[in-house]
């Protein structure tokens, strides 16, 4: 399951991030990286961005960019 597909509401945590080197860094700058805890707070209503809570901060992130982030 991706990111983009996680429902309202719930807890993820996060298993792997695809994409290349550069990517990956950029999304892990933000404080996604494996193993954190991600809560789902909202998503827009046409889906994009969706709004997560990680390490105690709120993040908007781009559904393309939720979609590269594999989580359980």
């Amino acid at each position: 399951m991706t990111l983009g597909d996680a429902e309202v509401g719930s807890t993820v945590v996060v298993t792997k991030i695809e994409g290349d080197s550069a990517y990956k860094r950029r999304i892990m700058d933000m404080g996604i990286t494996k193993g954190s805890e991600l809560y789902i707070r909202k998503v827009a209503p046409l889906g994009d961005p969706v709004e997560i809570t990680v390490r105690g901060y709120e993040l908007s992130v781009r559904k393309n960019d939720a979609q590269c982030v594999q989580v359980k």
